[in-house]
C-alpha cells in the first residue's frame, strides 16, 4: 500500500471526498444493533475517512445514541482542509445552529489507517465506507489489519461501499484479529428491478470477484434467481417478495439465515452470509 505524501505520519491516501446526507444511514443502523457497540465498555466509534463534509459522523453519533447515549464518535480524515471544515461544522452545531443535538459527542482529528486515538483508548467500532475503492485488491488485507489493530478486542471493523444516495450498500464485518466474518447487502427494496445491482457496489476485496466460478458471483446469481422467482409475493410489497427471496435461498442451502436476528432484518432489505460463503479463491 503506498501512503499519500503528506507531513506527519498519517497511512493512506486522500478520497475523492464524496459527502452525501443520509448516505450511510444503512450501514448506521446495522451497527446500532450490534453487540460490539450495545456490550462495549468504551463506546467509541471512528469514522474513517468521513469525506469532504463531518456530516456523516455527526448522522453517526445521533443515530447511535439511541442504543449507546454515552456513545463517542471519532471522524477522521487524511486531508487537513477537511479537518478544519468539520471542526467549524462542529462549533456552528455547538452554538445551536444545526440540525445535530450541541452536546453531540463528536470530534474531529486528522488521521488514516493507522487510527490515532488519544489515551491509548481502542475503538468499539471502525466504518470505513467508501474508503478502499481506489486501492488495489491486494491493498486489502494490509489496511483492514491496520484498522482492526486499533479494536477493542471485541471490536469490529464495518468496511464497505455504496452509491450515493445510500440505497445500494454492502459491508464486510471484520474481527480485531483483522479477519472477515461475514459480507452484508442492504437494498433499497422499493422500486428494485434486481438484486444483482449490489454487485457494483461490492467491497474492493470482492468487487473484481463477480465473474463466473467465484463464490460471490454464486451466491448473487442465487439471490437473483429467487428474486425472479418470487414475483407473485411483489403483490404483497417488496419486502414481501425479498423475504420469500431469501427464504428460499435459506431452504436451498444458503446460510442466509445463520447470523443472530437475521430474518428480523430481512424486511429492511438485508441479507448476510458468512465470509466463507463469499471468500475469494486464491
Amino acid at each position: 500500500m503506498t501512503p499519500e505524501k503528506v507531513p506527519g505520519r498519517v497511512v493512506g491516501q486522500i478520497t475523492r471526498g464524496t459527502t452525501n446526507t443520509n448516505r450511510l444511514r444503512r450501514v448506521d443502523r446495522w451497527i446500532a444493533r450490534h453487540p460490539a457497540l450495545r456490550r462495549a465498555t468504551d463506546p467509541l466509534v471512528v469514522d474513517l475517512g468521513y469525506g469532504a463534509s463531518g456530516v456523516t459522523a455527526f448522522e453517526l453519533e445521533a443515530r447511535l445514541r439511541r442504543a449507546r447515549a454515552d456513545v463517542e464518535v471519532l471522524g477522521l480524515e487524511i486531508d487537513p482542509s477537511r479537518v478544519a471544515r468539520a471542526q467549524a461544522q462542529l462549533a456552528e452545531i455547538r452554538a445551536g445552529r444545526g440540525q445535530f443535538a450541541p452536546d453531540a459527542r463528536v470530534s474531529f482529528a486528522r488521521g488514516g489507517f493507522e487510527v490515532p486515538v488519544a489515551d491509548g483508548r481502542r475503538a468499539a467500532v471502525i466504518r470505513a465506507f467508501n474508503v478502499l475503492r481506489q486501492y488495489d485488491e491486494s491493498d486489502v488485507a494490509d489496511a483492514w489489519q491496520r484498522m482492526s489493530a486499533r479494536l477493542h478486542p471485541d471490536g469490529i471493523l464495518v468496511e464497505g461501499t455504496c452509491d450515493e444516495l445510500g440505497r445500494i450498500c454492502t459491508w464486510v464485518e471484520v474481527g480485531a484479529d483483522g479477519a472477515p466474518r461475514s459480507l452484508t447487502v442492504s437494498l433499497r427494496l422499493r422500486d428494485l428491478d434486481s438484486p444483482a445491482v449490489a454487485a457494483e457496489r461490492l467491497p474492493k476485496a470482492l468487487i473484481h470477484r463477480n465473474v463466473p466460478g467465484e463464490p460471490v458471483h454464486a451466491f448473487l446469481a442465487a439471490l437473483e434467481l429467487e428474486w425472479t422467482r418470487a414475483v407473485a409475493a411483489s403483490a404483497f410489497g417488496p419486502a414481501q417478495r425479498w423475504r420469500a427471496a431469501l427464504t428460499a435461498l435459506d431452504a436451498a442451502g444458503w446460510p442466509v439465515a445463520s447470523a443472530a436476528g437475521a430474518r428480523s432484518r430481512w424486511r429492511l432489505g438485508e441479507v448476510t452470509v458468512p465470509w466463507r460463503t463469499v471468500a475469494p479463491h486464491a
